[in-house]
């Protein structure tokens, strides 16, 4: 039996001249798409602040309640996060179900979560989310059975008691927490390994996956959705000298990112903490370009991640139909690409390879034929560039890790 597709109004609210808030409920109807909706009008209310008790005004209220009957609405979706008060008092003025941005968000990443981690990331922010709105969800999630909202825990986990959901998420919590510590057992182990990692960020759709398929064969899902990839993915990059380089394709950023699941998802956003360097990809055929590189810095920030050195990819260059200037006065190098074409790939691995060998020193010299095994070493950690075997030992040319350099050198013949 196939599911009815729910017809939702979009209401936002505008808080004064030159804000973001058409842009931002422009967004919120790909949000709705993504979740399986469909947008049948849209209303944008300037005031001067979110009315506490029922989000728009009266008058506005009346309209939204005409605009349902028109199109046969059957609910709406706010582009901010509603308190159980106007959700309760939202639905008694217009007798349908009440959604906000936070909810259709948290919605689909339920959909998209695959692996167990994103699973039970999701479902800690869902119930965190909804224990503080029992009072005011129960009503509108069971008004129609199923659609957008009732994903993940879905009404079964509103109808228990408050006592169950708080140990549900102790439960989870406990379960989250062990999964961190398998991720800093990894970190760590990649630490140790020597090899560098680059974490790949950048706002919902700019093309992060694409762009790790194309540098690493990875078979990422590719959707032109918000959210299409939710779980982080690390692969190994092996470019033409030889050097390595771990990418970690992180959660996309959008705005009003909801801060329950900032939390739930902390340990897979920190990948971007524990990385040498970041890859910033950036949508560069959209028009809010510059406001969603703006909030993918303030995401950033609000993660503690600051000081790391930072490529801006400016990708998409293929939906281009004229060359542009592209400027990131954050970054410390900007390229353009496009992640489906190919092109500009092969200018990102050059780059790749002069930033990875920025942190190392040039090796030059004799090994006696007893250090022999050190040239392995240098082959898995460093650039070999050159290796002659002479009478009195092996001659290397490389570039090694700075860590490594004293104990190499140290085992070197000095005449």
């Amino acid at each position: 039996m196939e599911e009815i597709k729910e017809k939702v109004i979009l209401v936002g609210i505008s808080q004064q001249e030159g804000d973001d808030a058409q842009d931002s409920l422009e967004e919120l109807a790909e949000l709705v798409q993504t979740a399986g909706a469909q947008v049948v009008g849209a209303i944008l209310q300037a005031r001067e602040a979110i009315h506490p008790g029922t989000y728009v005004g009266s008058g506005k209220l009346l309209e939204i309640r005409q605009l349902l009957l028109e199109t046969n609405g059957t609910g709406i979706v706010c582009d901010d996060e509603l308190s159980p008060a106007q959700i309760r008092n939202m639905e008694d003025i217009l007798e349908c179900k009440i959604m906000d941005r936070t909810l259709l968000i948290l919605d689909i990443f339920a959909a998209r979560a695959s692996t167990s981690e994103g699973k039970i990331q999701v479902e800690l922010a869902q119930l965190r989310y909804r224990m503080s709105r029992l009072a005011g969800f129960g009503r509108s999630l069971s008004r129609l059975g199923g659609g957008i909202g009732t994903r993940g825990p879905g009404e079964k986990k509103l109808e228990i008691d408050r006592r169950r959901i708080k140990s549900r998420i102790s439960h989870l919590k406990r379960e989250l927490e062990q999964v961190q510590q398998h991720r800093e057992v990894s970190r760590g182990q990649r630490s140790r390994s020597q090899v560098k990692t680059a974490a790949i960020v950048g706002y919902t759709n700019a093309g992060k996956s694409t762009l790790l398929n194309r540098l690493t064969d990875a078979d990422v899902l590719e959707e032109d959705k918000l959210f299409a990839t939710l779980d982080p993915t690390t692969r190994i990059l092996k470019l033409d000298s030889g050097q390595e380089l771990l990418l970690t394709d992180t959660v996309g950023f959008i705005r009003k990112l909801p801060h329950h699941l900032v939390e739930a998802f902390r340990s897979t956003l920190e990948e971007a903490k524990y990385a040498d360097f970041i890859l910033h990809v950036v949508d560069a055929s959209n028009p809010q370009m510059e406001k969603q590189m703006h909030i993918v810095y303030e995401t950033l920030q609000s993660l503690g991640i600051s000081g790391k050195k930072i490529l801006t990819l400016f990708n998409k260059q293929d939906k281009l139909e004229e060359p542009e200037l592209f400027h990131d006065f954050r970054a410390d190098k900007i390229l353009k690409i496009s992640a489906k074409a190919g092109n500009g790939i092969e200018d990102l691995k050059k780059t790749l390879e002069t930033v990875l060998r920025e942190d190392k020193r040039l090796l030059e010299g004799l090994f006696p034929y007893g250090q022999g095994g050190q040239i392995p070493i240098i082959r898995k950690f460093g650039e070999l560039l050159e290796e002659e075997y002479r009478e009195n030992g092996i001659y290397v040319k490389a570039f090694v890790p700075v860590e490594l350099y004293k104990n190499l050198e140290m085992r070197m013949e000095h005449s």
